[in-house]
């Protein structure tokens, strides 16, 4: 028969119980499948949910650990770091492996920035496992409350600090910097221009030109502020609006040009789904990656204004 000493006391399976599914519940919440399809449903989704999970389950047992004094269980912390590195190593490998599969390449700095948000997303769960077991491990001390009540107070400080990380962590896309019009393309002799603006000289084949006057579609992304210029300058950034693109309404032929004046980014391409709200809708929700993030001023929405 084992010994009492050895069993999980109600009080403290409670905990690991509670603060692993708010844990948990908090990586599912952040998983958005979106028009991206990224993560792929169902593989993927369940790929991180039980990521999530994991690094929920490590929050959960530090404070029973601590507690009863095992602070060689603290090393969890060293588990818990190494998990989330290789779940961003692992995501990065992943899409790189699959560069060479879609209309164009989603580039380095997009692959970064994806990779980075999948580990900083498994540490959410982690510090709300952690918090709900804070939590509820104090009402147990200082309290007489019910199980009820504690499960409740502990989940409802999880939830919170979730928002609060969520809100943290939240990003940017095109359509905080700039607009999106619709462009007016021509073509004259062997050049291709959008609002009078000059953007190939590569349309001599007449399949090329029969292509862009029936099929052809231009956005012209609009800068909302002229700092906001350098984040469309980034190379990274284009290749991520592309990318997009590309991936949602297809393309035979597509071309980017930056009007160095304005700094108005126009692309034109060839879709395969006909489409200008789709067009302008994706480009409008692309993110804006942390390679041009990295000096705030330059997405100050009132800066000079």
């Amino acid at each position: 028969m084992p010994n009492n000493n050895d069993l999980i006391s109600p009080e403290v399976l409670t905990l690991i119980i509670t603060a692993t599914i708010i844990g948990t519940l908090s990586r599912i919440l952040t998983i958005k499948l979106d028009y991206r399809q990224y993560p792929n449903y169902p593989n993927g989704y369940l790929i991180h949910a039980v990521t999530g999970g994991l690094a929920a389950s490590i929050g959960a047992f530090i404070i029973p650990a601590v507690v009863a004094k095992q602070f060689t269980a603290v090393t969890f912390l060293a588990l818990a770091i190494q998990h989330f590195r290789e779940v961003r190593k692992i995501e990065r490998e992943s899409l790189s492996d699959l560069e060479g599969e879609e209309y164009t390449k989603r580039g380095k700095a997009y692959i970064d920035g994806i990779s980075k948000i999948f580990e900083a997303r498994n540490y959410i769960a982690f510090l709300v496992a952690l918090v709900t077991g804070i939590t509820i491990q104090l009402l147990q001390s200082l309290t007489t409350v019910s199980m009820l009540i504690e499960v409740g107070c502990g989940s409802v400080a999880g939830l919170i600090v979730f928002y609060i990380l969520k809100l943290f962590t939240k990003r940017q896309k095109i359509s905080d910097i700039a607009t999106v019009t619709e462009g007016k393309i021509e073509i004259t002799d062997s050049s291709l221009y959008v609002n009078g603006m000059f953007i190939s000289h590569l349309m001599g084949r007449e399949e090329a030109k029969k292509w862009f006057i029936e099929d052809g579609l231009a956005a012209v992304i609009n800068p909302n502020h002229k700092h906001f210029q350098i984040p469309l300058l980034n190379k990274g950034q284009r290749q991520a609006i592309i990318f997009e693109v590309t991936r949602r309404i297809g393309q035979r032929k597509i071309y980017s040009v930056q009007e160095i004046n304005s700094g108005k980014l126009i692309i034109a391409l060839v879709p395969v789904i006909k489409n200008f709200n789709l067009f302008k809708e994706t480009i409008l929700l692309t993110p804006l990656l942390e390679t041009v993030k990295k000096n705030p001023e330059l997405l100050r929405k009132n800066k000079g204004v």
